[in-house]
């Protein structure tokens, strides 16, 4: 691929396949692609091609099956090839390349390229820039929401068709690799659930419950990390500050001070019930989590598997067993039996977090690609 940055030849971009030399050509988004209108009717859709802002996943994530669908009412209808983008919220970058026929709620806008090739106009749209373009218009404070009229004034550059498709098979490619990657991922943690299923049911018909949670772990409460949402940083090389209801990570920030650092610990979420097991520096936002740290990191990791193996049949039963962990029972084998536990999960634990690594520098190329690949 050419290197283009220091040539002084306009409108190009600063990557590109060599045997193109043409200049691109400044267009405006309403000169290569129009907002759908058309309507379909929701009696014809099921839960699969049902699109709303509630089932297209956030950062290019693509889409899952909806919960739910409208009855007896019209919808948006888009084409195979079209591209849908979620009016709620614009900065979660909800944008998916339609690979179906069907129909969307009115918060999704159906973008269909008419003068340029789909899947590149995908790519225009699926960026920062465009996102970042729709931000500075959108209207609503708690929850904003873009201007269609402002999307059609967006500025970019197209090369030609010849161009446009090679490109945009090139990043398909890439995209390719990352949902790859990403079922690879979903695999092995339905592997390490299976295991850790299959481990302690055996355990507690061999072993039986021999001690109390509060007897294994230490319950402790970090000091709260006061921060304004202009102060957090999408940078995950800066410290993550976590809280309660958020995925746990909120964002990230460049102070230091505060940092609960003593080393592994389990961290339980009060809202969501779920726990999770942290081997880094952190700050904590939220006084909705609750902090586990044990004598050494073979018992928590053992601890934290046996929590995350817990099967509780309702809601109800689970809130309560994670509000008052302390005095629960646990099942505790001999010593050498719990660390070849541990380490069981430990390796699983480092292969699932590689793997994981592996998705964020394909994304981080991605975006590299999409930042000197277009104009």
């Amino acid at each position: 691929m050419a290197d283009n940055k220091d040539k002084k030849v306009l409108n190009v971009p600063a990557l590109r396949f060599p045997e193109f030399t043409e200049e691109w050509e400044s267009v405006l988004l309403e000169d290569v692609a129009e907002f759908q209108k058309k309507r379909i009717s929701s009696d014809l859709l099921n839960n699969s091609n049902y699109i709303s802002t509630e089932n297209i996943l956030q950062s290019f994530g693509g889409v899952q099956n909806s919960i739910s669908i409208p009855a007896n009412t019209n919808v948006i209808e888009y084409q195979k090839g079209d591209v849908l983008l979620s009016n709620i919220r614009p900065y979660l970058k909800k944008v998916w390349l339609s690979d179906r026929h069907g129909g969307c709620s009115a918060d999704v806008f159906v973008l269909r390229g008419n003068q340029c090739e789909r899947r590149f106009l995908y790519y225009v749209i699926a960026s920062d820039r465009f996102i970042n373009f729709v931000m500075s218009g959108a209207k609503g404070v708690k929850m904003p929401r873009g201007d269609k009229s402002q999307m059609e004034k967006f500025a970019f550059f197209i090369p030609t068709n010849v161009e446009q498709k090679k490109i945009a098979r090139f990043l398909s490619m890439l995209d390719e690799r990352i949902r790859l990657q990403n079922k690879i991922i979903e695999k092995l943690e339905t592997l390490i659930k299976g295991i850790r299923h299959n481990i302690f049911k055996q355990l507690r018909k061999n072993v039986g419950f021999n001690a109390t949670i509060g007897n294994i772990l230490s319950f402790e409460q970090p000091q709260r990390y006061i921060v304004s949402s202009a102060e957090y940083s999408n940078d995950c090389t800066f410290t993550p500050v976590l809280t309660a209801n958020k995925a746990f990570i909120l964002g990230y920030t460049t102070e230091t001070d505060g940092i609960y650092s003593k080393g592994d610990c389990i961290i339980i979420d009060d809202f969501t019930l779920d726990c999770k097991y942290v081997s880094f520096p952190f700050k904590v936002k939220s006084s909705a989590i609750k902090i586990l740290t044990a004598k050494n990191k073979f018992i928590l990791r053992y601890t934290y598997e046996y929590l995350k193996s817990l099967e509780l049949s309702t809601e109800e039963h689970k809130r309560h067993y994670i509000a008052e962990v302390q005095p629960h029972s646990c099942v505790l084998p001999d010593e050498n039996t719990l660390k070849t536990i541990a380490l069981v999960f430990e390796n699983l634990a480092c292969k699932l977090a590689d793997e994981q690594s592996l998705v964020l520098i394909l994304n981080k190329q991605k975006q590299y690609l999409l930042s000197k690949m277009f104009i």
